[in-house]
């Protein structure tokens, strides 16, 4: 008799995926708009369900939480989690603050949707030639695939993962809540006094208690840690006396922070360098793919891993929606809007290709050519610069992270039109908490953005960019052309040297993307991801075998407490 197959796409798993989904997306929504950067949820998904149902099957006695459950559980809350590329963190608070236009809620949820949804549908041609045939390995998939593995394979490792996921959570929510209380009497910065008088408090050059940010650290590694640390020094430590002393910007309250202030100069030289460096890669990257071509591709394997005519129905609507909402929502001209869609698909194949070689979606860089596109295209519109980038960036970045899912699904022997279909209700959820989330912790965009509370950097590289394709160089501050000059020439030198060096010197290299960041955020942000970069670091050399199991984990725990507790708190002061 034959062995039934192993449940997968089951009620419970897209169920289980769709709230730990929701859980998770606000922890993306915080940290986007704080530091521009979001997580990975896909580990965090599966470890979060696994424990719940080894539970209940205990207590309970519900039937097993199998491994392809599991996996289509991590496809739902991933997909559901990196909504945020749906412009979320970057091009809809841009919009506002250079406009004035908010969508509604309902607006604002169909909007993130259908691009997200448009996403999907790239992914779903590109499965094939992504993964079949050029056989890449999209790292983030990988890594799933193996910690999947892992937990079922040893279950006392996983109940080790979760207590220590859930301890980190807890212990971040805490310090939270009670950083909170204090506002910013919380950071310490050293006393003393720095050129004309200025200190270092002044520049936010502190120490801040902020768990998320150590653990955000964590994940990005040294490299980046110890870059940022570098442009914050450079940036504010250095340029910012300066500026002050030349009066291109002016001095706050000697008491104070005078992080917006100074942040309207240095925003240009740090988004030229993000966006010079991004490109360059990107340019790099994609000439030495072509260069090695990719592996052979399997004629057994349909070219669609689900029916032609579902595909094609799919497509239209999505298409016919993306353009409908660009000329209802923002005006956008239909040739205009159908060229966002095609250049939507293109890209995102492109950022596809880079995800699979690098593990890092270049959706900065995705944006910032899609906004080039549109300027040239729609000349002055600023909102078709925006929101026809808009759809080009959050296709990119939904159809990155269905691959990664796919990925983890082809090494689990999972089937990948079941995984299409968890995706589908992933973003459907994940768009409704997302714009939720989003109204909830930023009520008045135009005062709360672009703050030391809220430094929203993609906003600000976003806004950036967009001011300069519509009003030129009378955007520009007085004094930073040549600042822009210089950065513009860092970054290509930094990504071309990250490419063409050897190995072992390129990881000397500082990263552009970096360095450039730490000039439109906070000193102390950065001076906090790199502690938590440099504290990884060390446990990895003296305790590997444990870091290798926790490091993680633990970061996760602590990105995920204080986003919720923030989520938390700001939901509170709505209702009262």
């Amino acid at each position: 008799m034959a062995k039934a197959a192993a449940p997968e796409l089951t009620t419970r798993s897209i169920l289980t995926g769709m709230l730990i989904g929701a859980l998770l997306t606000p922890c993306n929504v915080y940290s986007g708009l704080k530091i521009g950067w979001s997580f990975n949820m896909s580990i965090a998904a599966a470890l979060l369900s696994y424990a719940f149902w080894r539970v209940a099957e205990d207590l309970f006695g519900s039937r097993h939480w199998g491994l392809l459950e599991n996996n289509i559980n991590q496809t739902a809350a991933s997909s559901a989690a990196s909504i945020i590329s749906g412009g979320l963190v970057a091009p809809i608070p841009a919009l506002t603050l250079l406009t004035g236009q908010e969508l509604s809620l309902t607006a604002l949820w169909l909007w993130v949707f259908t691009v997200s949804a448009l996403g999907i549908a790239v992914a779903v041609l590109m499965r094939k030639p992504m993964l079949a045939r050029r056989e890449l390995v999209f790292p983030a998939g990988v890594a799933t695939a193996e910690t999947v593995r892992q937990i079922y394979n040893r279950g006392r490792e996983a109940s080790a993962r979760v207590r220590a996921l859930f301890g980190a959570l807890l212990v971040a929510a805490i310090v939270r809540w009670w950083v909170a209380g204090l506002g910013a009497a919380a950071r310490w910065s050293p006393p003393g006094t720095l050129a004309h008088g200025i200190t270092p408090r002044n520049l936010g050059l502190s120490l801040d208690p902020s768990l998320l940010m150590l653990g955000f650290g964590a994940i990005i590694g040294l490299r980046a840690g110890a870059s940022l640390l570098l442009g914050a020094l450079l940036a504010w430590g250095l340029l910012g006396p300066w500026l002050i002393a030349r009066g291109w910007a002016q001095a706050g309250a000697p008491d104070g922070v005078w992080f917006g202030a100074l942040v309207e100069w240095l925003v240009w030289p740090g988004v030229t360098l993000m966006t010079s460096a991004a490109l360059t890669s990107f340019v790099l990257i994609i000439i030495a793919a072509r260069r090695t071509g990719g592996g052979s591709a399997d004629k057994h394997e349909p070219a669609l891993p689900i029916p032609v005519q579902a595909y094609a129905i799919g497509l239209i609507a999505v298409t016919a929606l993306a353009v409908l909402l660009q000329q209802q929502l923002f005006g956008i001209p239909l040739l205009a809007g159908l060229f966002a869609v095609a250049l939507s698909f293109a890209l995102a194949i492109v950022a596809a290709r880079v995800v699979g070689e690098t593990g890092i979606p270049p959706i900065g860089a995705i944006g910032k050519i899609a906004q080039l596109s549109f300027g040239a295209a729609a000349p002055g519109n600023v909102t078709a610069n925006l929101m026809g980038a808009n759809v080009t960036g959050g296709a990119a970045g939904q159809c990155a992270d269905l691959l990664n899912d796919l990925r983890a699904g082809q090494l689990l022997g999972a089937t990948p039109w079941r995984q299409i279909v968890a995706q589908c209700f992933g973003v459907l959820v994940g768009a409704l908490v997302g714009a939720l989330s989003y109204r909830l912790l930023i009520p008045d965009p135009a005062s709360m953005l672009l703050t030391e509370q809220w430094p929203a950097p993609a906003v600000a590289t976003w806004k950036a960019v967009a001011e300069v394709l519509v009003q030129g160089l009378a955007a520009v501050p007085e004094g930073s052309v040549v600042a822009v000059l210089l950065a513009a020439a860092t970054g290509v030198a930094l990504a071309c040297g990250e490419v063409l060096l050897p190995r072992q010197w390129a990881r000397w290299l500082p990263s552009g993307a970096a360095l450039g960041l730490a000039f439109v955020i906070p000193a102390w942000i950065s001076i906090s991801l790199f502690l938590g970069a440099a504290l990884a670091a060390i446990l990895f050399g003296l305790v590997r075998g444990w870091a290798q199991r926790f490091v993680l984990v633990l970061a996760a725990g602590l990105v995920a407490g204080e986003s919720l507790a923030g989520i938390a708190s700001a939901a509170l002061a709505a209702l009262y």
